[in-house]
């Protein structure tokens, strides 16, 4: 079961979320970060795991996308994109008055990459799981982000080696690239949470990766 939500980011922007709240008190949390296009709904099926293993999980819709507020993504400047972090650290604040200390954050495609900036931002935060990361989604390049966070063992990559769009080159040099050790390289499945449907086994790999932190 989830809750619909709403709350509002430092430069006043609306953001609706789904909260999926653990049946037990719990610590554990994690923001879930949409590809584009796509809106919170990609990761609800993932959300309902993590919810039945005792995690607060939050799907969001960034700014310009599904309900929330902030205009029409397909018209963002690069800039307007770069400034939806604000929507991870809104959405991190509403996990953290749930009770949800430790945090943990997981995108797709451009919400890989503001993942990986908000893990690196805030180095408190237990992990990050990047689905189809690229080098660069709009001005938010990865390679410096990954240079900031010195423990690399908080980072799981997931990619495919058909995603021409996201890698740019084979998975393992992207990986290789941007320095991480812990990494799911499959042959085929294509882009983001689409990794989902054509790997069914991935949900309980995330799931592993996330127990472990």
């Amino acid at each position: 079961m989830n809750q619909k939500v709403e709350f509002i980011t430092t430069d006043q922007v609306k953001i609706v979320a789904d909260y999926y709240a653990p049946k037990a008190a719990s610590r554990k949390g994690v923001v879930l970060v949409h590809m584009m296009p796509a809106t919170r709904n990609s990761w609800e099926e993932f959300a309902g795991k993590l919810q039945a293993v005792g995690y607060h999980a939050l799907t969001i819709d960034l700014r310009g996308h599904g309900e929330s507020g902030g205009g029409n993504f397909q018209r963002f400047s690069d800039a307007e994109h770069q400034a939806s972090i604000r929507d991870l650290e809104a959405a991190a604040k509403f996990l953290g008055e749930k009770g949800a200390a430790e945090l943990a954050v997981a995108g797709a495609s451009i919400g890989a990459n503001l993942a990986l900036q908000y893990l690196a931002e805030n180095p408190e935060t237990k992990a990050a799981v990047l689905l189809s990361p690229g080098l660069d989604y709009r001005g938010i390049q990865t390679p410096p982000l990954a240079a900031r966070v010195s423990d690399k063992s908080k980072i799981l990559f997931v990619g495919a080696e058909d995603d021409a769009a996201s890698m740019g080159g084979s998975c393992e040099e992207l990986v290789s690239e941007l320095g991480i050790t812990a990494k799911i390289c499959f042959a085929a499945g294509g882009h983001g949470t689409n990794l989902f449907q054509t790997h069914p086994e991935l949900p309980e790999a995330l799931l592993d990766f996330l127990k472990q932190k």
